[in-house]
């Protein structure tokens, strides 16, 4: 096992998940609007089974999928964080940084700022040279947080758990090195 990464921002909280999170992160995996680029809404089970697997993940290696709590509220709002995706993807082995959260959280700059904390945590703590991101080519809003992120399109490609001729099959990467972020964070600490 290895030393559990947490980190705060300005706002925000990522941690550990707890059993008190099951509860709203099955809401927010009920919500069509927030499983709008996903092939389907999750039921409780599959929630609850995919915090499982990422509660597992972050305590054997540290890091992951964390939950996100609002400071302020002490609330769960959603989650943020990094992942060695599937490797049939066609640019494996990588780690991409990932995010979603409950509706009544967007729109207040959480998803950017959270992604920030991961991507900070990502490069400096765990010292990789590249993080990406991807996402359905019909997701604007996600798109626009890789962008504030200083994120690069990069390429498209044809999701393959995706079923061939489904609208959400076709997605885009986006592509963030270690090198650009260091000269972007010493441009805005400077």
């Amino acid at each position: 096992m290895s030393a559990m990464i947490e980190f705060k921002t300005a706002l925000l909280i990522a941690r550990q998940w707890r059993d008190e999170d099951l509860l709203p992160f099955a809401q927010l995996n009920a919500d069509p609007q927030v499983m709008q680029y996903f092939p389907n809404c999750l039921s409780r089970a599959e929630s609850d089974a995919a915090a499982a697997r990422m509660r597992g993940l972050i305590a054997e290696q540290g890091w992951g999928f964390w939950a996100i709590e609002e400071q302020a509220s002490q609330r769960f709002i959603g989650f943020v964080g990094l992942n060695i995706p599937s490797p049939e993807l066609p640019f494996s082995p990588c780690t991409e940084i990932a995010w979603r959260l409950a509706r009544e959280f967007w729109g207040k700059g959480y998803a950017t700022e959270a992604a920030q904390g991961a991507l900070r945590c990502g490069f400096t703590q765990l010292n990789l040279a590249e993080i990406v991101s991807f996402t359905s080519i019909h997701n604007q809003p996600s798109q626009a947080v890789m962008r504030r992120l200083a994120m690069l399109p990069s390429d498209n490609f044809e999701h393959p758990k995706m079923p061939v001729g489904h609208i959400l099959r076709e997605h885009c990467l986006f592509r963030l090195t270690q090198a650009r972020w260091a000269a972007l964070e010493s441009r805005t600490t400077s």
